[in-house]
């Protein structure tokens, strides 16, 4: 609008009649023409030859000064118009690079719920109802009583699961608004800095693959958060649960990993500052009822991106957490991928990060699978039996080689969430996100 502004003005400028109007450029009448003296009288000029001639002197100069006034007049104009046409190409420049980069902001910045049809509207319009007192960002305050009488007074019978922080309820609101409440343990300050954490990094973070904070309560020493329901629990369960990883296909592997590498892809690559989540774990992906994956537990995360930070204090699940980081207490995004690739190999073998061998003796998945992971011979045969003999083995290497990657002992052999992320995008299928055709895999496969 400021571009407009100028060139309408210019315009008018221009278009005014100081501009526009012919330039009165002739001299005011001399006091006294210098007339060359005669031999006869050298002071004094007979006055009816000065009437006499005096016209035609100041005709031709009147005529000489009106060529120099449309000369001058058509200069204006041709300078004029030419500044006008350099301002107006200048104003359409400025403002078709205003749109595509307006456009573009959009793009990159386009919300990834509306990018694949997925509205969090419907969701915070039906718990708008029970904001009250103060907001942290988009996340509300939420009355105690409002809780218990959701949760049935926090009755064992919706009880959802049991993490290290405490019991996650099944809440069911006037609304009709299903919801989990994760009723945390009394923990001292750790508690307390990790609550206010988890409501700081969750009121600014909105994605598809992030779980969806919708509010939190203080009453007196009890602290509540309040998130969106997740029919199908954590991958933890579903993995090493009773159904111990029937419920997951292949497929439906692939896709779970790929969603991890895009909600760790937007806390690495999108966010401003950069997000280190600092406890990736199996426990921490939690699955909706359509098996799409979102983290969750952002008590630890911080703000990191690639700048090595030192003197972290140690925190995490033990069998995730990244070896430069247990031993030197370095850590950057390439910790987080670190976990990534425990998560990765649990998919895939459908063993827990870190399992009992003896009395006292336990032993990672990483050291255990390794050495297996590289020989093609051996790995088909340490596949989850859940899943064995369903996949192309062309993926089940490529996937196997990514977790090997992934798990490197030297921070800077592991890829970046980003290549990670592109690497799955072809193994999985259309439907689940991806841009894999079954029909080829499966021609593939028997081929």
């Amino acid at each position: 609008m400021k571009v407009l502004f100028i060139v309408f003005v210019s315009i008018w400028v221009f278009s005014s009649p100081l501009f526009s109007a012919p330039l009165d450029v002739r001299p005011d009448p001399p006091v006294a023409d210098p007339v060359i003296p005669t031999e006869k009288d050298p002071f004094f000029v007979n006055s009816s030859s000065v009437n006499a001639h005096s016209p035609e002197v100041s005709g031709a100069k009147v005529v000489h000064h009106q060529d120099l006034n449309k000369k001058i007049l058509i200069a204006l104009v041709v300078a004029s118009t030419l500044f006008g046409v350099i301002l107006l190409l200048l104003s359409c420049f400025s403002i078709y690079r205003l749109k595509r980069l307006k456009k573009w902001h959009e793009k990159t910045n386009q919300s990834p719920e509306a990018a694949r049809g997925i509205s969090l509207g419907p969701i915070l319009d039906k718990f708008a109802s029970l904001r009250i007192g103060s907001k942290k960002g988009s996340i509300a305050e939420i009355e105690y009583q409002l809780l218990v009488a959701a949760t049935n007074n926090f009755h064992e019978d919706n009880i959802l699961g049991e993490g290290g922080s405490g019991h996650i309820y099944k809440a069911h609101f006037d609304n009709d608004l299903h919801a989990a409440v994760k009723k945390l343990s009394a923990g001292g300050q750790v508690a307390q800095r990790e609550f206010e954490n988890e409501i700081e990094w969750l009121s600014k973070i909105q994605h598809q693959n992030i779980v969806l904070l919708l509010g939190y309560c203080i009453h007196g020493e009890g602290q509540y958060l309040v998130y969106e329901l997740m029919h199908n629990s954590s991958l933890e369960f579903q993995l090493h649960g009773p159904s111990h990883g029937k419920s997951l296909t292949w497929h439906l592997r692939m896709k779970i990993a790929l969603d991890v590498a895009r909600g760790l892809e937007y806390l690495h690559e999108h966010c401003n500052p950069p997000v280190i989540h600092r406890d990736l774990k199996s426990s921490n992906i939690l699955l909706d009822s359509n098996f799409n994956a979102k983290l969750s537990d952002f008590g630890l995360a911080i703000a990191g991106g690639n700048s090595h930070k030192t003197n972290i204090k140690l925190s995490g699940t033990l069998g995730y957490v990244a070896p430069e980081y247990l031993l030197d207490g370095k850590l950057t995004d390439k910790s987080d991928v670190y976990a990534f690739g425990v998560v990765l190999l649990e998919l895939l073998l459908g063993r827990r990060p870190v399992e009992k061998v003896a009395e006292g003796q336990c032993q990672s998945i990483v050291t255990w699978a390794m050495p297996q992971l590289t020989d093609r011979s051996k790995l088909p045969n340490i596949v989850d039996p859940a899943i064995k003999n369903t996949m192309d083995l062309k993926h089940l290497y490529q996937v196997a080689a990514i977790a090997v990657l992934c798990v490197q002992p030297e921070p800077s052999y592991r890829p970046l969430i980003t290549d990670v992320l592109h690497s799955f995008i072809p193994l999985v299928p259309l439907d689940l996100g991806g841009s894999l055709r079954v029909m080829d895999s499966a021609l593939s496969s028997c081929a």
